[in-house]
């Protein structure tokens, strides 16, 4: 298997003059140009005494050059440590310092919340947009950044060739330390090799597509999902790829999809249910829509029409749309199969770089997450009836925790498989079905098993539902639920009663008897979510 940054190396070659890297209404960076920079880094590195395996931290909001300064860390074989922006600054700092960062890039922002005394171990701070330091100890580091231009000229009076490009192959050698920011409230530096990173770029070439297009970044790049598959995977195929540089509203990506016309839409289920809202809900709800979706025959070509308008509207271009990090709800995927759109959800963890399972639509079964890339198994006595732990094996699995030998023993099986931590099922034909996390199980006062995610999904059926959480209060579930805009208006205690009675009522009909909701409570705001979109349930119980 070929290294992905032979592969990135590969493309540098080919495509030395099509652009790579753009902010989507801003700067634009060829390869060519994307190697030039990383050569400069990779030039100040060396000077300023900075080592292979030496931590640099990188913490700043998405764009060509937060990708640019990825890859000069990533191929000099420094250990990158890309931090999520929106850390407190002592969340952030707890990481710089856990991680042991000398060096840290990052936005002017986020820097000046940070109290330097604080990061004893970083030797100096570069602006993520600017290329310019910002704080620095070490004279060593300063004079480095002074004259890297100067000694890039030296190195390089004609130029940097592209037969001057030469990227490191050391499959075994950690590339990343990737913080896992889940539900459990327990952050863990993932050690992430090389070769791990290099058997999902693989994966991805075969199964998904290999050749050069177009993609619009909106997610996360220091979250794994959208670090290897919206990044990293797409960079070393020869993408173009335009970062729109936060989360985008539908109005911005629609605006951002149709300018660019991608090829793939990697996403998020709160994204997709952004759209749902805006651009499909609206024309299914029209009262000649309605109407017509009673007409058997006219139906199926109806909702057809609907899937194709919307891929108009995102480019034309879309041939697969990829939804991961979080479960998407059955009520929106219902509507994305009727419409036929070319979709499907996968499953995968920080620890995985990120896949665990995944398939293409022709052959993705509806809620499901896809079929195994490698070897998953059930720890059950019927794993295609009864939900077990979710147990995974294969190249691309993590190296370990950083500096936490104990919750690395505690992530493996006597016999060597990684606990997910997941519970699903598997059926006769491979595909996986998630069915909740074992630390949100709850177990009734009868001994039943009850899944609050299966619950939530009952409860996302009722029309003025926004989104739900489930939790166990003394032997009772309680249900919480953010209610669609304008279900209640103000403080009217009689109609928020009514509404509260109404979807626990309606809920019920749907549950068995021993997951049936004791109470329904409204709360006023959205729930807080991790980068990837899951609910962070440890906040509400």
């Amino acid at each position: 298997m070929k290294s992905y940054l032979k592969k990135l190396e590969e493309q540098i070659r080919l495509r030395a003059s099509k652009p790579a890297l753009c902010d989507y209404g801003g700067e634009s960076y060829t390869y060519a140009q994307v190697a030039e920079q990383v050569e400069k880094f990779h030039i100040f590195f060396q000077a300023a005494g900075i080592r292979k395996g030496d931590k640099i931290a990188l913490c700043a909001q998405n764009s060509a050059r937060w990708a640019i300064a990825f890859l000069a860390v990533n191929t000099y074989e420094a250990t990158i440590v890309p931090i999520l922006p929106n850390y407190t600054p002592e969340g952030l700092a707890q990481l710089i310092c856990h991680s042991d960062s000398i060096f840290l890039i990052a936005d002017a922002p986020i820097w000046k919340n940070l109290k330097p005394f604080e990061l004893p171990l970083v030797r100096g701070v570069l602006d993520a947009r600017e290329y310019k330091l910002l704080a620095c100890t070490d004279p060593l580091l300063q004079t480095a950044w002074e004259d890297h231009e100067r000694l890039f000229k030296e190195c390089y009076p004609e130029g940097l060739s592209m037969d001057d490009i030469h990227y490191p192959d050391n499959p075994e050698a950690i590339a990343i330390i990737n913080y896992t920011s889940g539900t459990s409230g327990d952050p863990k530096g993932v050690m992430l090799s090389y070769g791990a990173m290099s058997d999902i770029v693989e994966y991805c070439q075969q199964h998904i597509h290999n050749a050069p297009e177009k993609l619009v970044s909106m997610l996360p790049l220091a979250h794994i999902y959208g670090l290897g598959i919206e990044f990293i995977y797409p960079c070393c195929t020869g993408f173009t790829i335009h970062f729109l540089g936060k989360v985008p509203s539908p109005s911005l990506l629609v605006q951002a999809m149709s300018e660019v016309k991608p090829y793939l839409m990697i996403t998020v289920p709160l994204i997709m249910e952004k759209l749902y809202s805006n651009l499909i809900r609206p024309q299914l709800n029209t009262r000649s829509a309605k109407a017509i979706l009673t007409i058997p025959g006219v139906r199926s070509s109806f909702y057809r029409s609907v899937g194709k308008k919307l891929l108009a509207t995102l480019g034309g271009n879309v041939h697969t749309l990829i939804i991961g990090g979080a479960p998407l709800s059955w009520k929106v995927e219902s509507v994305l199969k009727k419409i036929e759109l070319p979709y499907v959800v996968g499953y995968g963890m920080t620890e995985a770089c990120p896949l665990l399972a995944f398939d293409m639509p022709a052959g993705y079964a509806p809620g499901s997450c896809g079929k195994p890339i490698h070897q998953i198994r059930i720890d059950s006595s019927e794993p295609d009836r009864i939900p077990g732990e979710i147990q995974a094996q294969g190249p691309n699995l993590f190296s370990g925790y950083y500096k936490n030998p104990e919750a690395e023993k505690e992530a493996y099986t006597a016999d060597g498989w990684f606990r997910t931590g997941d519970l699903g099922i598997m059926d006769e034909s491979g595909n996986l079905f998630i069915r909740g996390r074992i630390k949100a199980l709850i177990l009734s006062s009868s001994g039943q098993n009850i899944y609050p995610e299966e619950v939530e999904q009952v409860l996302g059926r009722h029309p003025q539902v926004e989104e739900s959480l489930v939790v166990d209060r003394e032997n009772k579930l309680v249900a919480l639920v953010y209610p669609k805009a304008g279900s209640v208006k103000g403080d009217d205690e009689e109609a928020i009663a009514a509404l509260s009675d109404d979807i626990r009522t309606r809920s019920n009909a749907l549950l068995p008897k021993f997951s049936q909701i004791f109470q329904v409570e409204l709360v006023d705001m959205p729930f807080e979510r991790t980068a990837k979109g899951s609910i962070k349930r440890h906040l509400y119980q």
